[in-house]
């Protein structure tokens, strides 16, 4: 039961102004509240899930929550500022993700995986997001999407080639979206033609997270147009690979420590044996890693919020206004309540649909309403913060309004919010 935890644990100056001393600088990481606190429960079914409340957790989980938190502290919190400023991810934080086993912690020891549960991926990618939402999604695209989707659909051979580089040191990047295929995702123009034992793809790709770090890409091309969607395929492609180019970096509002890049594909010659799963069914790939996708992102935005509320809640204790805490106006302290309620309420359903995951459950409705809620609330929480905290909120110095920025992005990627709720809805519909 110690295995994977035990693999995890090896591996701006203050404004000269007069404001409580808990108003802390980028550098020093915030105070978390009780309520954001998971606790370890001995008491384990026989599926492996914890009997319990949803915030229970194995001790196995509970020391890679631990391990992480540390790690986001004291080694990525002084380089955020920095990070988001200059649009790029530092390398000692790349490494530090693979040292720690937190980039294959859902893949199996014998790739050299952590070995965990999808439950650790959601509580890393919290806990990473509470600090910086960028290292979060690079952790948690990895995570619940690349090695997910290599899992599922490689071969024995692709696996033994591509999950063994994930897990130690080669981050993946997911290639769906064009221009014209958005929310329409398999509207995709991108082709792959059959010559003999190779494929060659030919089209672009918009908006691909990771894609300036990646040495992997996992890119859908279509090899029957005439088809539809039931032509998608998955190809694994490499990075070096003659004829793909990745293009500049986008200059983003949030998360700009990921990078968004193009991705242009001229002749690209992909041998057969790199097709992952069956050809023609990777709109079925699409679909279920997406659904485990959002499940991350609603993690991403859960942790981003309460970063951001972690942050407040003390500067609103000491800040003084006429003669008493800010913290001590009733008014304030309903709109306090009301964000703590929905925090508490997104992780609920966050961590919901990871357990449902890890069931073997459907979970295509609870991904979407925890992906929705989560990004909606974190634009809600960090908005208050902002108002909160005045003027200091609104300036760069502290990081405040960067959670807000980063925020944003949460209602729109892996499916907007609107599309959530479409697919809330038809689930509700087949339900009745």
């Amino acid at each position: 039961m110690e295995g994977a935890a035990v693999r995890v644990l090896r591996g701006s100056a203050l404004l000269r102004r007069n404001f409580p001393p808990c108003l802390a600088s980028w550098k020093t990481p915030p105070r978390a509240l009780r309520a954001s606190h998971s606790e370890a429960r001995l008491s384990i079914a026989d599926n492996q899930l914890p009997c319990g409340p949803l915030q229970t957790v194995t001790e196995e989980e509970l020391m890679i929550k631990n391990t992480v938190k540390r790690f986001a502290q004291e080694q990525v919190a002084p380089l955020v500022s920095a990070m988001d400023e200059n649009s790029e991810m530092e390398k000692s934080v790349i490494q530090g993700l693979f040292q720690h086993g937190l980039m294959g912690i859902n893949i199996d020891t014998k790739y050299g995986g952590t070995g965990a549960s999808f439950f650790s991926c959601v509580l890393v990618v919290e806990e990473l997001a509470k600090v910086d939402a960028s290292v979060a999604l690079l952790c948690d695209i990895q995570n619940t999407i690349i090695n997910e989707l290599m899992r599922n659909y490689g071969t024995e051979e692709q696996k033994a080639t591509y999950l063994t580089k994930l897990a130690t040191d080669t981050v993946g990047s997911f290639c769906l979206s064009e221009a014209g295929a958005g929310s329409d995702a398999f509207a995709l123009k991108t082709r792959a033609d059959r010559k003999g034992d190779y494929y060659v793809i030919n089209g672009s790709k918009m908006w691909i997270t990771s894609a300036k770090n990646a040495e992997v890409f996992l890119v859908m091309a279509n090899v029957d147009p005439a088809a539809g969607y039931k032509g998608i395929t998955c190809f694994i492609v490499d990075r070096d690979t003659e004829g793909f180019h990745v293009g500049k970096a986008e200059n983003k509002l949030g998360i700009r420590a990921s990078s968004t890049c193009p991705l242009t594909f001229e002749n690209v010659k992909v041998p057969k044996a790199n097709v992952l799963g069956q050809t023609g069914h990777a709109y079925k790939y699409i679909a279920g890693g997406l659904n485990s996708g959002r499940i991350g992102i609603a993690a991403q935005m859960l942790g981003l919020a309460q970063g951001c509320f972690d942050y407040t809640i003390p500067y609103l204790k000491e800040r003084m206004q006429f003669g008493k805490r800010v913290f001590d106006f009733q008014g304030l302290q309903h709109q306090v309540a009301q964000v703590a309620t929905q925090l508490e309420a997104a992780r609920l359903l966050t961590y919901n649909a990871a357990r449902l995951l890890e069931a073997g459950r459907p979970i295509m409705k609870e991904a979407s309403m925890a992906k929705y809620y989560a990004s909606e609330v974190a634009g809600l929480t960090t908005g208050k913060c902002i108002e909160w905290m005045g003027g200091v909120g609104y300036t760069r110095d502290y990081p405040v309004e960067k959670y807000f920025r980063d925020a944003k992005i949460g209602t729109i990627y892996e499916g907007t919010s609107n599309m959530q709720l479409n697919t809330i809805a038809k689930s509700i519909n087949a339900e009745y």
